[in-house]
């Protein structure tokens, strides 16, 4: 065992693809760089676009909008029109450069998401939101037991040969997520976040989340098919985020000092930070987890105050106006709606899609009543913790990565994604939004 570990850590940087077979031509540097640009310009014109278009019609925040251009840049529509642009402007041999600003782009999202978390929200409104919280693990989990046989029956959609509890943990995990990110955006734009509801929400979504990215951490480590490979990824990421946990904090401090003593951040404070981001996604890649998990958890125990403001004012914009909509298009161009003409594939679908309703929607909403909520703040708690976003978006690129599910079933998550993320606004507002507006318990202007 100690020599197969070994082995897969001076494996790290080795090439880890198939073999390619000699080509006639190939692409030099140059070319690649004129795709890399063009392709900038469409996903970031086509992102604004189609979130400003959500914005002003649907109501629907930015990140929606997003997430569906790049469903609309992917095989789904554009490369259904027309085929032959699509595949000029995307060709398979320069995914591997968008692949990798996809990666930069998220994992830094996740570290501003980590740098924002408030870890105040885990010490109050504790037992309604472990209820909360519970049942929006235990119930989606449930539901994975009770379907995953099936759609492991179905051909063409998990990787051949993956047993039946890491496919079930997988669902689990998938069905169990909430968009914690817009979740705290929709509750801090409407002035919530002091709120009974918003405390409840936002503690019982990150509690979830968390839960899920446990479990999907489990689910890569087993889906190598070495003992040694599962031994690396489960005991280096605990063993680092212990030392975080202990270390972290005292280690990092120097950093939020030297910007409250400057009153700015330097560009030498700023390369620092950025360097240690970039260290910590890559210790998580090379031990088999995978990128975001570094940021995440690199970003929670980063310095607050001025040092987050500042980090914050340079580089979210970059983050989030180029190099996430490189994400969106990266899912985008893995998924195929088109599968869905299948009566076979379109009737699992639309079971994934109520069961994920039920078992989040529902559970959330039944939990939040037991626990002594009103009924038009359960069922707003409900409709918040239904909201999958971003983050099922990341977790099924991992899926289909590391080989634990196919095109088909990417797809089909892709769109219960897609689906629970649009409704979350609609309902929220219906259940609660409105009649907490007309007793003053909500920003009047959102």
């Amino acid at each position: 065992m100690g020599g197969d570990i070994l082995s897969v850590l001076k494996g790290t940087l080795d090439p880890h693809g198939p073999a390619v077979t000699a080509k006639m031509v190939s692409y030099t540097p140059a070319d690649y760089s004129v795709h890399f640009f063009l392709q900038l310009v469409l996903i970031m014109a086509t992102c604004r676009a189609v979130g400003w278009l959500g914005r002003k019609f649907l109501a629907q925040p930015q990140v929606v909008g997003e997430m569906i251009a790049g469903v609309i840049l992917g095989p789904s529509l554009f490369g259904m029109i027309a085929p032959e642009l699509h595949a000029m402007i995307f060709p398979k041999e320069t995914s591997s450069v968008l692949y990798a600003g996809s990666q930069l782009g998220v994992s830094l999202y996740m570290f501003l998401v980590g740098l924002t978390l408030r870890l105040d929200h885990f010490r109050s409104k504790a037992r309604n939101a472990a209820m909360v919280s519970a049942a929006g693990l235990l119930a989606p989990f449930l539901m994975a037991v009770l379907i995953t046989p099936y759609i492991l029956q179905v051909p063409g959609l998990f990787a051949d040969g993956l047993g039946q509890g890491q496919a079930t943990l997988f669902m689990g995990a998938c069905i169990a997520l909430t968009a914690f990110p817009m979740l705290a955006r929709i509750i801090n734009e409407r002035g919530l976040a002091d709120s009974p509801l918003g405390t409840l929400s936002l503690t019982a979504g990150a509690f979830d989340d968390a839960a899920s990215w446990c479990v999907l951490a489990v689910v890569l480590a087993l889906s190598g098919g070495n003992s040694a490979i599962a031994v690396v990824a489960i005991v280096g990421a605990v063993l680092y985020a212990a030392f975080l946990l202990l270390f972290g904090r005292k280690l990092l401090a120097p950093l939020g000092r030297a910007v409250e003593a400057r009153g700015e951040m330097s560009a030498t404070i700023l390369a620092i930070t950025l360097s240690l981001f970039c260290l910590s996604a890559f210790i998580m890649d090379a031990i088999g987890i995978h990128g975001i998990f570094g940021g995440f958890i690199l970003g929670v125990f980063m310095p607050r105050g001025l040092f987050v403001e500042e980090l914050k004012a340079k580089i979210e914009p970059v983050a989030v106006v180029l190099l996430l909509p490189m994400f969106f298009t990266y899912s985008g161009l893995n998924t195929r709606l088109d599968v869905m003409s299948s009566v076979p594939y379109l009737l699992v679908a639309l079971g994934i899609l109520f069961v994920s309703i039920v078992a989040k929607f529902g559970a959330c909403y039944l939990a939040a009543r037991l626990s002594g909520e009103d009924n038009h703040t359960a069922l707003g708690i409900g409709a918040l913790m239904n909201s999958r976003g971003l983050m099922e978006l990341i977790i099924v690129n991992i899926g289909i990565q590391k080989g634990i599910i196919q095109p088909a079933l990417f797809s089909m998550l892709v769109l219960m994604a897609v689906v629970t993320t649009m409704m979350a606004g609609p309902l929220f507002e219906l259940f609660y939004g409105r009649r907490a507006r007309a007793i003053v318990r909500l920003a009047p202007n959102i």
